[in-house]
């Protein structure tokens, strides 16, 4: 029986009209390999509507594993994402006006959650390929990290592996900050199609 990946990307936030992670992600649509198969969904740059939207899917699609995807820039890699913090202490406004300070993402809740995905081994494979990544200690503190850590909560005691990828700007959007590193999409989108293979296959 083929395992099923959740792959998600998120909605352009802070005035652009476009996010790489979404872009990539949705090159997947009814994407059928001989292990997996994908199912693909797009979150709000929203604290708190983002992680209800994630788990929600989570429940109704009951994947084997979840990858999350985020834009950072600034990055010139492919990074995965190990550790999840239990704080928004956003830089910028979400989509709707929130902009949370030294907030908990859950009361009471731990204060980091760790990855359950093989970053590691997806880092050495994406590296063994051609690809530029590394594995990242630190998934901020906006809308990437909430949604995060809000997914390794809602999978505690689920036979469910995830985890979060950031990916770099795309070519057009460096273009516009000065110096700033890009990404191809065909990159991003290898990338996205080696990291599900070594979580599916081990």
């Amino acid at each position: 029986m083929k395992k099923t990946v959740l792959l998600t990307g998120f909605e352009p936030f802070d005035g652009a009209t476009i996010n790489p992670a979404w872009k990539a992600v949705r090159r997947f649509r009814g994407w059928v390999d001989e292990d997996y198969m994908v199912e693909i969904l797009q979150l709000p740059c929203v604290f708190g509507q983002a992680t209800r939207v994630l788990c929600g899917a989570v429940d109704e699609i009951r994947p084997g594993i979840v990858l999350c995807v985020g834009q950072a820039g600034g990055r010139d890699e492919l990074t995965l994402e190990r550790v999840a913090v239990n704080c928004d202490d956003a830089p910028i406004q979400d989509n709707e006006g929130q902009q949370p300070v030294d907030t908990p993402i859950v009361i009471d809740g731990p204060e980091t959650y760790l990855a359950t995905l093989p970053v590691d081994a997806m880092v050495d494979a994406l590296c063994a390929r051609g690809l530029t990544a590394s594995v990242s200690e630190t998934a901020g503190s906006f809308v990437c990290n909430h949604v995060f850590y809000g997914l390794m909560h809602h999978l505690e005691g689920k036979a469910v592996i995830g985890g979060l990828m950031h990916v770099p700007y795309l070519p057009e959007q460096a273009a516009m900050v000065d110096g700033a590193p890009s990404m191809a999409l065909s990159e991003m989108i290898e990338g996205l199609r080696i990291a599900m293979e070594v979580a599916v296959r081990g």
